[in-house]
């Protein structure tokens, strides 16, 4: 169960998202079927199966389901590229400008002292993890000291090399007790020189100022990094009422005690990282700033950076597109053949949408306009509407003799559709009805002959008249 858990994280960018590949082809199909069941449902009403499925062949049950798959497929591709796919081989060159800073960290047993919660060392590791996140174009080195120092990461960009020390860093990485703050500035100089990089070159010196050794050769340590163009950047930890260090044996906490079994109370002493940072030139934090990782930044951009170019790393590049595509076709294909024509040209609905629209739009009612006629005509189409297809004859017989033509043109299209849908339902091709509705869609391509829902009709009616059944394109 890990290794599939494992293998699902390593190529699948985001796996909460991969529900969606289930849940939304399902929610897709079920809406698609919904909506063709209520369009097919209102096509009944104008007659019977077999006629609806001249008028709407797109609802046909093989063809529904086409749909539906289609539509359920594209889901699918679009959930799945949603998550993210990955595979391959994807190099991230990074460009950016930086410094070099090497971070001396003390790691001696005062700095787990709580005068700063929850420890000194957690502050620590708190700010250097701050001063990492506002300093993308920086390399930092990773030092610890105590009695002695220890270089636990050389200069490098790649932060989980850095995490991985930082987070497992405490006074038994170290050993030796003590600290030496004069061995860790000489080491993380010699560090510093070795790298061939153009720029500015710094030391982030981290401790509570508890100086074992000799505090000359400090001084002398940082004399050597300023000599050797290496900034020295102080900064101090705990507080000057101090606390004491405790200590685990066998799970029991208990403090520290000398010699005499007296409690040792550690505090901080700036003086010695305040006077390292004057030798050389550099600057001093102390522990009672705020913010000072903020601190530490502003005293490195006064240095100069350099433009470097590094490979982040080799990683599986996404390959969302490789899915999504697929689903922009289908969807482009979904709605080509909802809106194709039968002569081969797109249009905005198939034939029946738009006769139904004929049927759900009324005439607007502007000054000078024939309002007796529009009336007429509202009338009739709702009859239409309602199924009273004898009924409606009347009213859109009389509306088709009005002098506005745009109500004219309405009124013949909705006459013949009332002869068209009559005769449809009388099943037999000698009806009177299909005459009427020929002879209405005649008058009407006469006027408009590029009317395509007209000629769509009009083919209609002459097929079914000859006996030949289907319609026109789908």
């Amino acid at each position: 169960m890990e290794v599939s858990t494992s293998m699902m994280l390593k190529f699948i960018q985001w796996p909460w998202a991969l529900p969606l590949a289930i849940v939304l082809p399902l929610l897709t199909a079920w809406l698609a079927r919904a909506g063709l069941q209520a369009r097919a449902r209102k096509l009944a009403r104008l007659g019977t199966p077999a006629m609806t499925a001249r008028l709407a062949p797109s609802l046909t049950p093989q063809r529904s389901w086409t749909r539906m798959l289609r539509l359920a497929l594209a889901s699918l591709l679009i959930a799945i590229a949603f998550a993210g796919p990955r595979w391959g081989v994807e190099r991230t060159v990074v460009r950016s400008e930086g410094v070099d800073v090497v971070l001396a960290v003390d790691a001696s047993n005062s700095m787990l002292a709580g005068d700063e919660l929850p420890s000194r060392l957690a502050a620590v590791k708190r700010e250097i993890n701050r001063l990492r996140d506002i300093s993308p174009g920086d390399r930092f080195g990773l030092l610890a000291f105590a009695g002695r120092s220890y270089i636990l990461s050389p200069l490098t960009v790649d932060n989980s090399a850095l995490d991985l020390f930082l987070d497992n860093l405490d006074p038994s990485i170290v050993g030796q007790g003590g600290s030496s703050l004069g061995s860790a500035i000489r080491q993380a100089t010699n560090l510093l020189t070795l790298s061939k990089e153009e720029g500015d070159r710094a030391i982030v010196l981290m401790s509570d100022g508890e100086e074992l050794d000799n505090a000359d050769e400090v001084i002398s340590a940082a004399r050597r990094a300023r000599e050797a163009n290496v900034s020295l950047i102080t900064v101090g930890f705990g507080t000057a009422a101090g606390a004491t260090i405790p200590v685990v044996a066998s799970g029991v906490v208990t403090q520290k005690r000398d010699e005499n079994g007296s409690v040792v109370v550690t505090r901080y002493q700036p003086d010695i990282l305040r006077a390292a940072a004057a030798e050389a030139k550099g600057v001093f934090i102390d522990a009672r700033d705020t913010d000072r990782a903020s601190r530490i930044r502003a005293a490195l951009n006064t240095l100069t950076a350099t433009p470097r170019a590094s490979v982040s790393g080799e990683n599986l590049g996404l390959q969302f597109q490789w899915f999504l595509l697929p689903a922009l076709l289908l969807l482009a294909l979904d709605t080509f053949s909802l809106t194709r024509r039968r002569r081969g040209r797109a249009v905005a609905a198939a034939a029946t949408t738009a006769a139904m629209l004929m049927l759900t739009v009324g005439c607007s009612r502007p000054a000078g306009r024939d309002k007796p006629a529009i009336a007429r005509y509202n009338a009739g189409t709702e009859l239409i509407r309602q199924d009273s297809l004898a009924a409606a004859v009347t009213p859109l017989t009389s509306a088709a003799e009005s002098k506005d033509a745009e109500v004219q043109h309405r009124a013949r299209f909705n006459l013949g559709l009332d002869y068209l849908v009559q005769g449809l339902r009388a099943k037999d091709s000698a009806a009177a009805p299909l005459d009427s509705a020929l002879a209405r869609y005649k008058q009407v391509l006469t006027v408009a002959s590029a009317d395509s829902d007209a000629v769509w009709n009009y083919e209609l009616a002459l097929r079914e008249k000859r006996g030949g059944g289907g319609g026109g394109g789908g």
